[in-house]
């Protein structure tokens, strides 16, 4: 790893920070969690949500940003992460760095999620010098369209996503999109 600093980003109630292996145990129960990953293709293992850990570590070493780990800055609990990685498949509208969040059930309804996505935006078009961001998700997951559009991100498109199989109920996905 390169050691790239990066500070910690706050907002009035959230850190969004570097992981910390107490982190663990909690994001793997969230991935874990039926409604948490209603939107997924299937809840996620704890060997996957480790080495979900790990990129995102790495990113947020290698080059400064990445998926920040989330806690509330009252009581310090992990909540999730919100930030920005680059899909790992392709599409028309590729490359690009896409905004997102995964917040356990018990964070939801707080607007955590917009809070600590405006926070990670404001990172992305300064320090990070994105000059765009983009953010997708299945058709039937309102919620996180809802935050989209409370950070101002507009509808763009919709699309099949390459990695869910054909006739899954989770194929068809929105693109939302924001300029700096």
């Amino acid at each position: 790893m390169t050691g790239v600093s990066m500070p910690d980003l706050t907002t009035d109630r959230l850190l969004l920070r570097q992981w910390r292996d107490s982190d663990r145990e909690p994001f793997a129960g969230l991935n874990a969690d039926p409604a948490v990953m209603e939107h997924f293709p299937r809840l996620v293992t704890r060997e996957e949500s480790d080495a979900l850990i790990d990129r995102a570590s790495a990113s947020i070493a290698d080059q400064g940003w990445g998926l920040w780990a989330v806690e509330v800055r009252s009581t310090g609990e992990f909540i999730g992460f919100t930030g920005m990685a680059v899909p790992r498949f392709e599409a028309a509208f590729l490359p690009g760095v896409e905004i997102g969040w995964r917040l356990a059930k018990s964070a939801w309804g707080n607007g955590y999620a917009p809070e600590a996505a405006r926070a990670a935006l404001a990172f992305g078009f300064g320090s990070a010098g994105l000059t765009e961001i983009i953010s997708f998700t299945a058709t039937t997951n309102l919620p996180s369209q809802r935050v989209m559009q409370k950070i101002g991100m507009t509808h763009d498109e919709d699309f099949d996503h390459p990695n869910i199989p054909d006739g899954h109920r989770l194929k068809r996905h929105v693109l939302y999109r924001i300029s700096k």
